[in-house]
């Protein structure tokens, strides 16, 4: 009886009384009493439920209508002859001894029109109002009744309900949506909205001086600048008449952003929340970019690089190569993970894909030179704080086979650090996945490349007896923060397919100036780090046993035409720019898809000259006049010619009506 105890406290809101009340009915009668809890309900509401507790294996439920004596004003005793009602009774098996009862309205209660013949409706607003009587019998033997008085209104639906037909949207190339946002009350007039239709003119006389600006008022597509009724004749510039432009509201460029319905996903703004990991999902096997899972479930984890910001607890993906730096301003000792990590909480046990676990190898290493590490200290003392066994840095090695981590290891660089009251310490974390002593490599392509994929790039490897073996490296563009310096800025690898522009500062001081050549050197060795590499993968996949895999990258150099002498305050002959071009062609089709591959990679260093030399910079002022010029080939030379002189004819006669000759004029007269 305890279970029954259960369900009547969980389900039922009584009183201490009465539970136990019903407790000690319970244990006083027999086993095969059955009971409703509760026993009486009243319904407002077209669904019915109540619990019948007790022995429930051998019942049957019959549902009647019944109404009190007229001389005593009883309900008569339960019945076990069903009867036809407008309710639908179903039974549910909650339990051992618990059955959910639950009867259902079958007639809908939206009120009957004016002389509608249809049925299924209610003729007055009371709709239901009557008094139902669950019994349920067992061999025919009535056992317990369930009193339900329902007493149910009509439902009040809107006259201008609306229909099951499709809702038509208006051309959003003319006609946006949303086009009086100030309108908040329905069938009143707001204030200061001057497009709500149901302000009358009276009411915008109030407030017409008033009405709400910008799109918000209603303006959804306000005039442009250019238009000739926007300008008033006080405020309008000297050249206004002659360039102002008459043209129809519905041309407007606002009304572009709704163009065909298309609609501008907005950018997620910057977040002062730290980002919160998802819940880690078993997997049975490993592929490229899940998630390594330790033998209890949770993330594998190393510090890494999240926005810009250095993230102690980031997931290692599976075949995702990472190395990253964190800066950290010690004041004092560290305590925890991961600047003060034991070998102990490292040799953890990370579960491996087809159902076993390995053991990270934990490989300890003193670090004495600690000139990469610490970026900036106080001048040391007497009294300097000493942090002996600071993690400096966490190099993972996974191996791997097929779908499996064969063994991890990793190795952890400890030092002793010494400061005064402060040291910005630089940690390093990498993890390298190697397919026996050959380091996983991501493709970009299968096998034609993938828009939005790294270009794949390397060097050949002539040392092992002449093999051909590629080894793969990085092209990349600088990518600034901070400061923007290019001693501090990071790198980013070229993609396939997306044109990209980037640069970094170089502090240049008079002194500078002065050593010309070795200023040549810093800029020439600076970009020479972009590109390390002389070979690019044709493909988004290739060998790199096979050389027909991969093509040479042409360097070209723009000299300059003329030997120029360094000064005493200006350098020549600097590279400024490094372009690269990158040419595809489509080679097949797979599935449908075009496959692309790389035919040639062009390198082009740029030098950037002072003087006015049309062949050696992007802007050129002696060429101002081309189009007027014989040399121009465009269109015929009488039209350019003309037009020519139409654009001095305009040049002039603004000159003329302008502010100075019209200053002039005012004073002669």
């Amino acid at each position: 009886m305890a279970n029954v105890f259960d369900l009547c406290f969980s389900r039922l809101s009584i009183s201490c009384q009465a539970t136990y009340f019903i407790l000690f009915i319970s244990l006083a009668q027999p086993q095969n009493i059955v009971d409703f809890k509760p026993s009486y309900l009243t319904a407002t509401g077209p669904t019915v439920t109540a619990l019948l507790l007790g022995n429930v294996s051998d019942i049957s439920l019959n549902l009647r209508t019944v109404s009190p004596s007229n001389t005593t004003g009883s309900i008569g005793p339960p019945s076990c002859v069903a009867e036809v009602t407008q309710w639908v009774l179903t039974r549910e098996q909650v339990g051992k001894t618990a059955v959910r009862v639950q009867l259902n309205l079958d007639k809908s209660l939206r009120l009957c029109g004016e002389n509608e013949s249809d049925t299924n409706c209610c003729p007055k607003p009371l709709c239901v109002l009557e008094t139902l009587q669950v019994s349920v019998c067992v061999g025919g033997t009535p056992q317990a009744s369930l009193l339900i008085q329902a007493r149910i209104f009509a439902l009040l639906l809107p006259a201008n309900a609306g229909s099951e037909n499709k809702t038509v949207i208006p051309n959003q190339v003319y006609q946006p949506l949303g086009s009086c946002p100030c309108d908040l009350t329905f069938g009143a007039c707001d204030v200061r909205c001057c497009c709500d239709t149901d302000c009358s003119s009276e009411d915008l006389k109030l407030f017409v001086s008033h009405c709400l600006p910008g799109p918000f008022g209603g303006q959804v597509s306000p005039a442009s600048d250019y238009q000739c009724s926007v300008q008033s004749l006080k405020n309008s510039p000297d050249w206004f008449p002659f360039l102002c432009v008459n043209s129809p509201p519905e041309n407007n460029p606002y009304l572009g952003l709704f163009y065909q319905g298309y609609t501008i996903t907005p950018e997620p703004g910057p977040s002062f929340q730290s980002p919160v990991s998802p819940a880690p999902v078993p997997v049975n096997v490993y592929i490229q970019g899940s998630p390594i899972l330790t033998l209890n479930d949770q993330y594998f984890t190393i510090p890494q690089k999240l926005l810009g910001q250095c993230v102690n607890n980031a997931p290692v993906a599976f075949l995702k190569n990472f190395q990253v730096n964190c800066v950290t301003l010690l004041r004092s000792c560290p305590t925890g993970s991961p600047l003060r990590t034991l070998p102990t909480d490292l040799r953890i046990k990370v579960k491996n894909g087809p159902g076993g676990d390995v053991l990270v190898d934990v490989i300890d290493e003193v670090a004495f030179d600690l000139s990469q590490f610490i970026s900036s200290t106080n001048a040391p003392s007497d009294e300097g704080l000493v942090c002996e066994n600071v993690t400096l840095a966490l190099d993972y090695k996974l191996y791997w086979e097929g779908n499996d981590i064969t063994s991890i290891t990793v190795t952890q660089t400890v030092g002793t650090i010494t400061f005064n009251s402060s040291v910005a310490l630089t940690t390093r974390y990498s993890a390298v996945f190697l397919n026996g002593e050959l380091m996983g490599e991501t493709n970009s392509g299968n096998p034609g490349y993938q828009v939005g994929r790294p270009v794949i790039a390397g060097i050949v490897d002539t040392l092992d007896n002449n093999t051909g073996l590629v080894q793969r490296v990085s092209i990349s563009l600088w990518k600034p923060v901070s400061d923007g310096l290019c001693v501090s800025a990071e790198m980013k690898p070229i993609l396939f397919g997306e044109n990209s522009t980037s640069g970094c500062l170089l502090p240049v001081s008079r002194h500078n100036l002065t050593q010309c050549d070795l200023l040549r050197e810093t800029v020439t060795s600076l970009q020479n780090n972009l590109m390390t590499a002389t070979h690019v993968a044709k493909s988004g996949n290739p060998d790199p046993f096979t050389t027909t895999d991969w093509v040479n990258i042409s360097f070209l150099t723009q000299n300059s035409s003329t030997t120029m002498e360094d000064s005493t305050n200006s350098c020549y002959g600097v590279p400024s720019h490094q372009h690269i071009h990158v040419w595809s062609l489509i080679t097949g089709m797979v599935g449908g898809v075009p496959q692309r591959d790389i035919c040639a990679l062009q390198v082009r260093f740029q030098i950037n000259f002072t003087e006015y030399d049309c062949n050696r910079n992007d802007v050129c002022w002696p060429e101002l006049a081309f189009p007027i010029t014989k040399y121009y080939t465009g269109e015929p030379y009488s039209q350019s010619l003309a037009k020519g002189l139409i654009l001095v004819f305009f040049f002039i006669t603004a000159s003329i009506l302008g502010t100075p000759w019209r200053q002039i004029r005012q004073a002669w007269k």
